[in-house]
């Protein structure tokens, strides 16, 4: 699934122009979908927290029993490389992956052997969103599994149709994403992005439950704004606190920031602690 026009793709040892076949029919993660991948971001000439997108994605291996086969520093080095094939004025979207590839027949072939992982990183272009982009929420009847049930501890190709239906649903209500609860019915995360609020000038965040990923940009936000002398909670949250909210904004690698103007009937203003946000993340990203 190609989004971007130019795609560079690193694969068995080399790098390859476009949108290159990885895995086999038979391979594990195409058969019974062992598959992981991190994101991270390339524009205005920067890799804002590059090294540690990479360093999950081999986290995220390991808890679907993948055996990472790349160091960090060495996917550190391969993704320099590869991003110079792309103007500074672009702005990429950076995928490593892996894959089981055989399976361990002595758990029936349904566990990926250990030691048999492919390994891609794909470069994508992919614009940034414009500044003045928000989106809306609504609630869903989907939510977050636990660990019990799904590896929720990584960020796995597995776990995203549970996402899908959600962001089907609310966009056949007619709103951009959805506010996600967890199996005890608190706010856990949207969609496709962790998620904050604002009330009378702190902002509060869903605690990290082990329900959903909090994200490498999350605990971005979180520093920033600390550092700039906020009140920032992580906190049990409900779908309550969100209709009671003066602001809300979400949080995710794609786009850094995304403003919220309604959740189902409750409209909001993008207001001054978002923009506040939103303008210590760039001053932050350059600065690095």
């Amino acid at each position: 699934m190609a989004i971007g026009k130019t795609i560079r793709t690193y694969f068995n040892g080399t790098w390859h122009d476009g949108n290159v076949p990885i895995m086999n029919a038979a391979d594990h993660g195409s058969w019974l979908g062992t598959t992981v991948f991190d994101g991270a971001r390339f524009f205005e000439g920067i890799t804002p927290d590059l090294e540690p997108h990479l360093a999950r994605v081999n986290r995220s291996a390991e808890a679907l029993m993948l055996t990472p086969t790349m160091t960090t520093e060495d996917m550190l080095d391969l993704t320099r490389e590869g991003l110079e094939g792309f103007g500074k004025d672009e702005a990429v979207y950076i995928r490593p992956m892996y894959w089981g590839i055989e399976a361990d027949m002595t758990a029936s072939a349904i566990a990926p052997m250990q030691g048999s992982t492919g390994f891609a990183i794909c470069l994508e272009s992919i614009a940034m969103a414009a500044p003045e982009s928000s989106t809306t929420l609504t609630r869903t009847r989907f939510r977050r599994p636990v660990l019990e049930d799904a590896v929720v501890n990584a960020k796995a190709g597995c776990l995203y149709p549970n996402n899908a239906r959600m962001l089907v649903e609310a966009r056949s209500k007619g709103f951009g994403n959805a506010l996600v609860t967890d199996a005890m019915g608190n706010v856990a995360e949207t969609a496709t992005a962790n998620v904050f609020m604002v009330k009378d000038g702190e902002v509060f965040t869903p605690i990290a439950n082990g329900t959903f990923l909090a994200g490498i940009t999350r605990a971005r936000h979180l520093s920033n704004m600390r550092a700039d002398g906020m009140a920032v909670h992580e906190a049990v949250l409900t779908f309550d606190d969100f209709e009671d909210a003066d602001e809300v904004f979400l949080s995710g690698n794609m786009s850094k920031i995304t403003p919220v103007t309604a959740f189902d009937d409750r409209q909001y203003q993008v207001g001054p602690v978002t923009r506040r946000v939103r303008e210590m993340y760039w001053d932050w990203a350059h600065s690095e």
